[in-house]
């Protein structure tokens, strides 16, 4: 295109020199003039014919390759790494919008695989099913057997997260960290995230077969279950007795729903009316779910200071703080173990690092990357990673976990035990409550003593 304008410029020096030959009859200066002009046309066109080839292919894209590159754009302007996890992506997109999009699904398969490329199975397409299952799941019920699921970064392998409380999965007695194998005969290996959360859900009464594999076992274990209604209720709570039989808010927290902030408001404000003087919040096998729940929960219990750091693709730190509206000061002890991931990490992490409770049970799952959902214009949808989070003492938790004040392994135990003197960690949160209260007692003796011996003194 260069070579193109430079030649016009020159046909136009070479007008000029024309015109400084006075020599020249007229008619052969006329004919020189029309090929001059012609030239310039010709040469003019060319340009735009080169400048209209290159245009050409966008505005020729099928409503296949749009929507390649709709999903392409969004995860360009969006995901966290502006590296991509140092790949090329734009000759990614390249590459996949040159394939042969025949229809909706080829297209979806064609997405997923400029996906992969980033070695991120929290980055995903979702299709219009997933993509209003996953909304339903954050805010009313659903219908399967009741597992949060996750592709192990490490082993590349479907693993649990945690089963839902009171769901098929649970009363199963399916742990976090256990490997699902197979799904109905089908390896995992072979299935996406969301292909395989699709194929355990279903109709209420279906059954579904897993093929599970879990540390310590030699041999891989078949579960026959039975598709549920699953309840989404994410609170329980009740007054215990607890440290030297004073009373005690025991809640347990299922996941991070839309719901859940007002649902612990009220538990909190029912056991404060009940005399509660100490509390335990169960976190375990807590999978997450939406960010700002973790964030507002956090601040019921913290009056200041730090919630969560928010680290995004520039670098920039952002933060959510408390401010003052914590409706108890009581004290607190949070439990925890490896299903306790995102969202619950978030919390347990603002409860620590600010003081203001203890960790007792086993470390957390350890997920740190914070997603968003994206629309694309067909009724699908992207999860795409777009910030890490960091712990108000700027520790990255992500594939780390966070290590509890005391750990006790827990072993395992039903739904039924929760709670009780079968619950080793719950046992151990109520022993460290009990060495609070004597110390807090010890600590108003103390004081008691000092201002008795200064007023005798005379010094009051």
């Amino acid at each position: 295109m260069t070579n193109a304008f430079e030649r016009v410029n020159g046909v136009k020096a070479y007008k000029l020199k024309i015109r400084e030959m006075p020599y020249l009859p007229n008619f052969y200066r006329k004919i020189m003039h029309r090929r001059v002009f012609q030239t310039a046309i010709v040469l003019l066109l060319q340009v735009a014919l080169v400048l209209g080839a290159w245009a050409q292919p966008a505005a020729a894209l099928t409503p296949e390759q749009q929507l390649l590159s709709e999903a392409w754009r969004i995860v360009s302007r969006s995901y966290v790494d502006d590296s991509f996890n140092s790949k090329n992506w734009w000759s990614i997109r390249e590459k996949a919008v040159k394939q042969p999009l025949k229809d909706r699904q080829q297209t979806y398969t064609a997405i997923q695989g400029m996906l992969a490329n980033l070695d991120d199975p929290f980055t995903r397409l979702l299709k219009p099913e997933q993509y209003r299952s996953l909304q339903v799941n954050t805010s009313g019920e659903l219908t399967g057997v009741g597992l949060q699921i996750a592709i192990d970064p490490q082993t590349n392998t479907l693993t649990v997260v945690a089963p839902l409380a009171g769901s098929p999965a649970d009363k199963a007695g399916i742990q976090p960290l256990d490997r699902i194998l197979k799904i109905d005969g089908t390896p995992t290996s072979e299935l996406s995230l969301d292909e395989a959360a699709t194929r355990m859900r279903g109709r209420i009464g279906t059954p579904v077969t897993l093929t599970l594999g879990r540390e310590g076992r030699d041999a891989a274990e078949e579960i026959e279950l039975v598709r549920d209604r699953i309840a989404l209720n994410p609170v329980y709570a009740e007054l215990q007795s607890g440290a030297d039989k004073l009373p005690l808010g025991y809640i347990r927290l299922s996941q991070f729903s839309a719901n859940a902030t007002q649902e612990v408001a009220h538990a909190i404000d029912r056991l404060e009316k009940q005399g509660a003087t100490s509390y335990i919040l169960d976190l375990r096998n807590n999978p997450g779910g939406l960010l700002q729940a973790g964030i507002e929960i956090a601040r019921l219990w913290i009056d200041s200071g730090t919630i969560v750091y928010t680290v995004n693709r520039q670098g920039i730190t952002g933060s959510f703080e408390a401010y003052g509206g914590a409706l108890t000061d009581d004290p607190l002890i949070v439990l925890v173990n490896k299903g306790t991931a995102s969202a619950s990490e978030i919390l347990a992490g603002a409860l620590q690092d600010n003081g203001r409770a203890q960790l007792v049970g086993e470390k957390t799952f350890g997920k740190g990357l914070i997603q968003s959902l994206f629309d694309l214009s067909d009724g699908s949808g992207l999860a795409v990673t777009v910030a890490k989070y960091e712990t108000p003492n700027h520790t990255d938790i992500n594939k780390l976990g966070i290590a509890p004040d005391r750990v006790v392994p827990l072993e395992s135990i039903t739904r039924d035990q929760i709670g009780t003197s079968a619950d080793l960690q719950y046992q151990a949160a109520l022993e460290l409550l009990k060495e609070k209260t004597v110390m807090a007692k010890m600590a108003v003796e103390t004081a008691s003593t000092q201002t008795m011996s200064a007023s005798a003194d005379g010094r009051e």
